[in-house]
């Protein structure tokens, strides 16, 4: 069973990537996120993606939180993160060749600890893809998730920055 509407967010950590070096444009020094400590005071937008350069997550659902990134701001949104089963480099070069920077921080969980501790994994190990995320997309507040959307297999809806968006203009 996934992690529910009402729960707090686990204590746990991501990697993110955010400078990059001059000369070759290689993504650089990975630095550990406190998932539970940058949630604190905030609303966050959290969506998880089975993985990084993959054809629905790149062509829609990472454009779909750029694009929206203003509106989602204007609807009380602090911050906007994105989350993959991929190594912190290379959710960093996703999201410079996708124009996140600014709009959507890239959160790498490398070994599906995190996404472990939300009961999201996916196994897709038949696939040649081992562990990877479900996709989705959460509403956290001050660390407590107030609204989750889950996909089924091959679905893209519940978790698009639209739908987010939709639920956030929702009266209280």
């Amino acid at each position: 069973m996934t992690i529910a509407t009402g729960e707090s967010m686990p204590s746990g950590t991501m990697q993110e990537c955010t400078t990059f070096d001059e000369k070759s444009g290689c993504p650089m020094s990975p630095a550990s996120v406190e998932i539970t400590d940058e949630c604190q005071g905030k609303t966050i937008v959290l969506f998880g993606v089975p993985g990084a350069f993959t054809p629905t997550c790149s062509q829609r659902h990472l454009p779909g939180f750029i694009e929206q990134a203003d509106a989602l701001h204007a609807a009380g949104v602090d911050a906007i993160w994105c989350m993959a089963v991929n190594d912190a480099f290379v959710m960093a070069a996703w999201g410079r060749q996708a124009g996140a920077a600014g709009k959507v921080r890239m959160l790498a969980d490398g070994n599906a600890e995190y996404t472990q501790l939300l009961r999201l994994e996916r196994d897709l190990s038949k696939g040649g893809m081992g562990i990877r995320c479900r996709r989705f997309a959460m509403i956290i507040v001050d660390g407590i998730i107030t609204w989750l959307g889950v996909e089924g297999s091959g679905e893209f809806g519940v978790s698009s920055a639209e739908h987010v968006l939709e639920v956030l203009r929702q009266p209280a």
